[in-house]
Formats: structure tokens, C-alpha cells, sequence
């Protein structure tokens, strides 16, 4: 089985530029993306049936052009949850969870946190009841794999200047110190799992055109539960496919 996952930085601009088309070319079975910015209704068929998937969306309720996560499926899923169960933290549609026979797929897209201090205390607890999520899910169904932008470098080896980024939201030692809890809840951080030495980035600020320079963070992610992690074969970051500030990252699991 294969999965990607991708921060498209507007779906309907990655379609123009044809970076949605070669992410589809990649025969995913299942493809989670990030950050929408659109609702199904402003889509085009294309976009939203594109051959030999089924697409399911979660869009922000109250603002516009503003996060939103979509996933596209080979396989027909059992059941669809949209959110984590509480409005406060739903509204910005920010989370899709795919239940199959054998196990649940989860996309997400995780607050920034850097509008305010109080945007930084709802990406805290929308880490914490996200996490009480994907635990429920391993418990009920076995099999958990998640996925998506969690605005977060875990370690030094993640980020071009860990220094210069200590103090920056994004690389706090609080919000590593989350992804710390996620590995030690029983989860397996896939790329890492693989590639212990590996530096690759997957995402780059464009103000600073610093793909260009590769000066960039590894901030997306996918995670399969523990009692899984044999089932993993490869892992990577397609920083070949462009169209957006982020690149898309790879799950291919037996």
C-alpha cells in the first residue's frame, strides 16, 4: 500500500499548475492532503473525481479560502469522521479520518500558532486531543496510520538552523517535546524509522526563496502505530514534485 500525504497551499492553485495531476500520477492508494483552502462547491469535477479515486472533504466552516484537508481513496472506506469531535477545534476543518476494514487513516492539518499567543494555545490542545484520537482509533481498530502537516520540526536534524530557530514557533522545545510523546504513546515516525541520518526537508519559506538554497524544515509527516512499523518498506520526501511551499511525503507499507 501506498500513501502520500501533501500540503498543497490551495488545491485549486495546485490544480492549475498542474502539481495535483502529478501527485495523482504517483498511483497512491491513498493520498491525504493539507491545507485546501477551497470547499468542495468551488471545486471542479476534476478536481474533486479525478480517475479511479473517491475524494472526501473537510472545509473551514466560518473563513474562507483557510485551511481545510481532503483525502482521495482508491478503496471505499466503512465509515468517515470528520473533525475531532469538538466544534472549537473543528470549524477550520482541519482533519479527515478514514476507517477501512483492517485499519483507520488519518490526515491532518495542525495550527500554526503563530497569530498570537492564544492561536499558540489551541495548536497546544488541538496537539493533545488529536493524540487522544489516533490512541482511540489504535484501540478500537488496530492499525493506525496518520498523516499531514504538523507545523512542527521535531529535531535539530529536521531544520536547515536549528539555532537560529530555537526561539521560533514550529521548533519550541514544547512543541517537540509533543511529537517526544507521540513516539513514546507507540508511535513510529516513518521517514526517521528509515532514514536515521537522512536530512530532508519538506517544507521552505518562500519570501526567502529558500528551496532554492534547501534551507528548510521537515515539518509533515506520516506515523503508523508501533506494532506495525515491520509493515513499513519505504519512506521518503518528494522534494521533486513542486507546485507548492511545501513537498509532498511517502508511506509504502506491505
Amino acid at each position: 500500500m501506498k500513501i502520500i500525504s501533501w500540503n498543497v497551499n490551495g488545491i485549486r492553485a495546485s490544480y492549475k499548475k498542474g502539481a495535483l495531476q502529478k501527485i495523482f500520477e504517483e498511483d497512491a492508494d491513498i493520498i491525504g492532503i493539507q491545507e485546501t483552502k477551497s470547499t468542495p462547491e468551488q471545486l471542479t469535477d476534476e478536481i474533486k473525481n479525478p480517475q479511479g479515486y473517491i475524494s472526501y472533504f473537510d472545509s473551514s466552516k466560518e473563513r474562507k479560502g483557510y485551511s481545510g484537508v481532503a483525502v482521495y481513496t482508491k478503496v471505499q472506506p466503512e465509515k468517515i469522521i470528520y473533525g475531532l469531535g469538538k466544534e472549537e477545534y473543528d470549524t477550520e476543518g482541519r482533519c479527515l479520518t478514514l476507517i477501512y476494514k483492517d485499519f483507520a487513516f488519518v490526515t491532518a492539518y495542525f495550527p500554526n500558532g503563530g497569530r498570537d499567543e492564544e492561536h499558540f494555545q489551541f495548536k497546544l490542545r488541538y496537539y493533545e486531543l488529536f493524540l487522544k484520537h489516533v490512541k482511540k482509533l489504535e484501540e478500537k481498530y488496530g492499525t493506525v496510520v496518520f498523516c499531514g502537516d504538523l507545523n512542527v520540526a521535531h529535531n535539530e536534524i529536521d531544520i536547515a538552523r536549528p539555532k537560529e530557530n530555537a526561539n521560533q514557533i514550529g521548533f519550541l522545545p514544547i512543541e517537540r517535546a509533543w511529537v517526544d510523546k507521540v513516539i513514546a504513546s507507540g508511535f513510529v515516525d516513518t521517514f526517521r524509522h528509515l532514514h536515521k541520518e537522512t536530512v530532508k526537508y519538506s517544507w521552505w519559506d518562500q519570501k526567502t526563496r529558500s528551496r532554492e538554497r534547501n534551507v528548510g524544515w521537515r515539518i509533515d509527516y506520516v506515523f503508523i502505530n508501533k506494532k506495525n512499523e515491520k509493515k513499513v518498506v519505504h519512506a521518503d520526501v518528494l522534494t521533486d514534485i513542486e507546485g507548492s511551499d511545501h513537498a509532498p511525503v511517502m508511506l509504502e507499507m506491505k
